[in-house]
């Protein structure tokens, strides 16, 4: 009897055990997600995001807009085959502008713009925050090309500095220019081309004129003084980075200030230009990917800028267009010496004091510069 007695015990012990295990399987399968919940909509069986259908990417025009669309998106398309890609080319300025006033509705998804231009975005809160969690591949960007708020995310950068026209300069007996207060020299009456000072080129060229005189983007004074000197050796201003490269295409102009890489791409095209960073130094102009507050396609937008920093994309900047990669990637042995330059010769600018600053100093620009041109 008693021996019967242990043997439904040990029964009774065995079955609540079992009922047990039992209850927590069942309690841990309908904890797991089921992939058919909306939290989990936008995500893949693997729990990556799905992208939309529909990507719409603003940007410069000219060779920036022919390699996105030749071949930076076949390479995303090649990944992402459903999603279909729409280029929306403009300066910065202009872009900055449009997302501002499609605030409420917006009708671009990311943009690729100057880093002073997407600081003023920043400031209207224009941007979503990007996180490593999202983007995987903003680790790999290196430390001082870092983007206030992390509201975005520099892709590539490039020094600005002068670019002259050799051929001209040895023929005409002109000097080669060593600082930025050269481009004031009287021998270059006639033979300079500068963009506007809404142009980040203008901006930076006339920063840099305050920084060779004693000032900085706090103390534009000695900068626009000098540039009253050199607006008067110009027929007129240029609006846009395609009418320098016309100026200096055809020859017109002698010396312009712009960026190391758009220097060598003008020189890949057979115009005789060299490129300095003048003794002062020069600033970098970083091109930074930002996704759209309110984006329509936030997944496709989170994908496609983790993508322009993958090592693939990253030497297409390099070896296509000339900007130095944002990260750590290894180009070719003869582009990598293209694109070499004095780190130590950087001036760092307050992109927020540039920002805060540029609607000024386009007015001041208008006051006392635009009607010295020609005199």
């Amino acid at each position: 009897m008693k021996k019967a007695v242990n043997i439904l015990v040990i029964l009774a012990l065995f079955g609540f055990l079992l009922a047990g295990c039992g209850s927590k399987s069942n309690e841990s399968a309908s904890n797991e997600p089921t992939g058919n919940t909306e939290e989990a909509g936008n995500k893949t069986a693997t729990g990556a995001l799905e992208p939309e259908n529909e990507l719409i990417v603003a940007g410069n025009g000219a060779t920036v807009e022919q390699l996105m669309k030749d071949e930076i998106f076949k390479l995303f398309n090649e990944k992402y085959p459903d999603v279909k890609l729409t280029y929306v080319s403009g300066v910065s300025t202009e872009i900055v502008a449009k997302v501002k006033a499609q605030k409420a509705s917006p009708q671009i998804d990311v943009t690729i713009i100057e880093g002073g231009e997407q600081e003023a975005g920043r400031k209207e809160g224009l941007w979503e925050t990007l996180t490593v969690e999202d983007i995987p591949n903003m680790s790999k960007v290196a430390e001082d090309l870092a983007v206030k708020e992390n509201s975005g995310v520099a892709v590539n950068f490039t020094p600005m500095g002068i670019s002259y026209n050799a051929a001209l300069v040895s023929e005409k007996g002109l000097p080669v220019p060593t600082s930025w207060n050269d481009l004031a020299k009287p021998e270059l009456k006639g033979k300079i081309s500068l963009t506007e000072i809404s142009s980040n080129f203008g901006r930076s060229t006339t920063i840099m004129l305050a920084y060779a005189n004693g000032g900085s983007e706090t103390n534009m004074d000695p900068g626009f003084e000098k540039l009253k000197t050199i607006a008067s050796y110009m027929p007129t201003f240029a609006k846009t980075s395609a009418q320098l490269q016309q100026n200096l295409q055809n020859k017109t102009a002698a010396y312009t200030a712009w960026t190391m890489a758009r220097s060598i791409v003008q020189k890949d095209a057979g115009v005789e230009l060299e490129f300095v960073i003048p003794e002062e130094g020069a600033n970098l102009v970083s091109n930074v990917a930002t996704i759209v507050k309110g984006a329509k396609h936030p997944n496709a937008a989170t994908l496609f800028v983790d993508f322009l920093l993958t090592d693939e994309v990253q030497k297409l900047y390099g070896e296509k267009l000339y900007y130095n990669p944002a990260t750590d990637v290894e180009l070719s042995a003869e582009v990598a010496e293209l694109l070499d330059f004095d780190r130590s010769k950087v001036v760092p600018f307050d992109l927020e004091v540039v920002g805060n600053s540029t609607s000024e100093w386009i007015d001041r620009f208008n006051r006392e510069i635009a009607p010295e041109v020609g005199k």
